[in-house]
């Protein structure tokens, strides 16, 4: 039997259910269809396998539809003790060649992948069994004479090397700082001690980022155990100061799989315990478990599936006997392959270093990002500064915002201020941005005037997007030699970044500008040169994913078209990636521009598909796109010529995009990002090095550049930086829009 031209492929979701594996599903069997690839959907795991029959399925385009933002999997997942036999894989890979499938899309966690990886070996000798058994005949042997492979991990741990994120890793993150962030508010309300007990068997990820995020106490990870016998002094102690400072709860974050340096573990109900015969606490417990695991997934684990699941489908096409199989995950702010299997070994190894009670090993693994963010909470968790150093210079140091606001300003000046004064600083806050500082409204803060910060949306400075001009700098000169200010840390946007250039373009006319400072980007536009990332972005792009999400429930009561308009100003950040995360058919943004002859085309093939069944269809608009061909223009146009066949409305997200609280990233990387520039701002201080600088995200690694390369990075007619990363994702936008010309009909 000759082997059949077109490829077919399969797509599994195995181990637990995570946020986010929907999605991966969606990308991998539209990628397949539009590469002309014939894709099956197996059901219920590797179980799934071994029973063949309806649990492998051939998927249509459709199949998929409306499955974006569903949590779990609704390919469904099980536990298969027959996959772990010779003989359970030897009646999987019948099942797959009776479909002809010799490529498979595996998404789960190490267990499910290496399992994976042991078919794939065992592959021709399984087919040579089969061939002996009569089962199938040589030509079908021959003409799959190699599995293709590669792996996805889905694991709300984020506990898999060779990616910086597992799908659904950042959900569970979400489900925990929404339920930290309601139990500080009852907490708070009755002066009470919680335990809150998250997963992490052998990583504590999302212990840690939970406790940076949510603006916890204490925390307890298996990497790190606490690094003396009697660990429950030294809490309760700092639990104890913390009250004595005007507290008014107590958080203690516990990882599931903690414990101490002898390895005897630390449960939630042994801290509670403590707190309450040692302290006195009215303390209670809160086990979060699969709440963890459930919801809706996050923007930012819908559109990362969706580029990795589509990365999977070209890398199975390209799948050659001798290329290793691969891992399809996120490295560096990119999607990028490695090697499986050496992936799964060193994940391994954590689990190893941790049995061996070798947590300095243990937090290697883990990564640089991971140990600096552990040092960071340390700090970030005390009740009350160090005593000063007698013998260290204090240094005074303004802190301000400018721009539109954007969640996780507050969390960014909550860790700038702690860090100066841990280093023994002084901070000034300057009030409603550069005209605190031209008014000389500046205030001294400390160490508990920031309580609660960590959480809040806002921005509790102020801010406003004056640039100061003419007179209005002398009156800042001024206010800085009279407030003695020794550095300036500027939380915000483009306007903010025009004014730092402006100050530091002056320095030959105003002395006082002579001082090192700093552009933190927070901008729920992303569109701040040498950041491929601005905090508030995250959180704006997940208001637009649940705002969209109520209304497509809406539309597909009846037959409808959605023109939702989003922010963006003159960057499409937002438009694009809302519209990945949402599954709109079509974004217009303001890097392309709208003509009406893609009008004329987006309203055709509307009307196409609404006549064969359609019953939803979504456009997002940036709110700069065109100047003429406005919202309302198109929900106008749109709903004249397919009146017969749907309805037309629009939505204009607006301000909301700008407000509630800041996400677990932008509250992670607004503490990162303060680390970097509170650092930079004391090493030049102290050394009299007056550099201006903006700092940034750049392949998933900070950078920081001089102010004076800040025209060169920009467009120079519109706010917008001329390196864009994500137009790149374009073409993975249109892939998901619709089928293929050729399977019309």
């Amino acid at each position: 039997m000759a082997r059949e031209q077109k490829i077919k492929l399969g797509v599994l979701t195995s181990g637990g259910d995570a946020q986010g594996m929907n999605a991966a599903v969606r990308a991998v069997v539209r990628t397949g269809i539009s590469r002309g690839c014939a894709v099956y959907a197996i059901y219920e795991g590797y179980e799934g396998m071994i029973r063949g029959g309806d649990l492998i399925r051939q998927m249509s385009w459709d199949s998929v539809g409306g499955i974006l933002h569903k949590g779990g999997t609704v390919i469904g997942t099980a536990r298969s003790t027959g996959f772990r036999t010779r003989e359970g894989r030897r009646q999987a890979a019948l099942n797959l060649l009776n479909h002809g499938i010799d490529r498979l899309v595996v998404i789960g966690g190490d267990g499910s992948l290496t399992g994976a990886d042991t078919f794939r070996r065992e592959w021709p000798e399984l087919l040579r069994e089969l061939v002996e058994a009569g089962a199938i005949e040589s030509a079908t042997a021959l003409a799959h004479p190699f599995l293709g492979l590669v792996g996805l991990v889905g694991s709300i741990d984020n506990d898999f090397a060779g990616t910086d994120m597992t799908i659904g890793a950042d959900s569970a993150l979400h489900r925990i700082t929404e339920a930290l962030d309601a139990i500080t508010s009852t907490a708070a309300s009755h002066q009470r001690t919680f335990v809150v007990e998250v997963m992490g068997r052998n990583c504590g990820y999302l212990a840690l980022m939970g406790a940076i995020a949510g603006g916890a106490d204490w925390v307890l990870i298996p990497e790190h155990p606490p690094e003396i016998d009697d660990w429950e002094s030294a809490m309760c102690a700092a639990l104890r100061d913390g009250r004595a400072s005007g507290r008014r709860d107590s958080l203690v974050i516990v990882a599931e799989g903690a414990q101490d340096r002898h390895g005897k573990p630390i449960s939630a109900a042994y801290i509670c315990q403590v707190l309450e015969e040692r302290l006195g606490e009215d303390t209670r417990v809160t086990i979060l478990g699969h709440v963890q695991r459930g919801g809706a997934p996050s923007a930012f684990d819908r559109w990362m599936s969706t580029l990795i699941g589509h990365t999977a489908v070209d890398e199975l096409i390209n799948a050659t006997p001798e290329r290793e199989p691969q891992l399809i995950g996120m490295r560096e702010n990119r999607i990028a392959a490695t090697p499986l299997m050496p992936c799964v070994t060193e994940t391994h190894a954590v689990a190893e270093a941790i049995t061996a009670h070798n947590y300095e090993q243990a937090m290697r693994l883990r990564g640089n990002s991971f140990g600096e963010a552990f040092r960071t909470l340390r700090t970030l968790v005390r009740s009350k500064p160090p005593r000063p150093d007698s013998a260290s210079q204090s240094l005074r140091f303004a802190v301000l915002h400018a721009g539109g606001p954007a969640p996780g300003m507050n969390t960014a000046v909550r860790a700038a201020v702690r860090l100066f004064i841990h280093n023994g600083h002084q901070v000034l806050g300057a009030k409603n941005g550069f005209s605190g500082l031209i008014e000389g409204d500046l205030a001294e803060m400390d160490w508990m005037s920031v309580s609660g910060w960590a959480t809040t949306g806002g921005a509790e400075l102020g801010t406003n997007r004056k640039v100061p001009q003419g007179a209005e700098l002398y009156q800042i000169a001024r206010n800085l030699e009279r407030f003695n200010i020794n550095g300036i840390l500027m939380i915000g946007g483009s306007a903010g970044y025009r004014a730092c250039h402006r100050l530091f373009a002056e320095r030959h006319t105003f002395p006082a500008f002579n001082i090192p400072m700093i552009c933190l980007p927070a901008s729920i536009n992303n569109n701040l040169p040498g950041s491929e990332l601005s905090i508030g972005a995250d959180t704006a792009l997940n208001s637009i994913v649940e705002a969209v999400d109520r209304i497509k429930q809406t539309a597909v009561a009846s037959r409808r078209c959605f023109v939702v308009e989003v922010m963006g100003r003159d960057c499409g950040y937002l438009a694009l990636m809302g519209g990945l995360a949402t599954g709109a058919e079509r974004v217009y943004l303001p890097e392309e521009g709208i003509t009406l002859r893609d009008l004329q085309a987006d309203l055709d093939e509307m009307i196409y598909w609404f006549k064969h069944g359609k019953r939803l269809s979504l456009v997002i608009r940036n709110e700069k796109a065109n100047p003429i061909y406005s919202t309302g223009f198109i929900t106008a146009l749109f709903e004249e010529e397919g009146s017969q066949l749907f309805e037309v409305r629009q939505a204009i997200l607006g301000h909301l995009q700008q407000g509630g609280d800041p996400s677990p990233f932008d509250r992670i990387q607004a503490t990162r990002l303060s680390v970097k520039c509170v650092e930079f701002l004391i090493d030049r201080a102290t050394n009299g090095r007056y550099d201006g600088a903006f700092i940034g995200y750049k392949g998933g690694r900070v950078q920081i550049i001089s102010l004076e390369d800040m025209p060169r990075l920009m467009e120079p007619t519109i706010s917008r930086p001329r390196d864009q990363w994500w137009m790149e994702l374009r073409e993975v936008a249109h892939a998901m829009r619709q089928p293929p010309d050729g399977l019309r009909g």
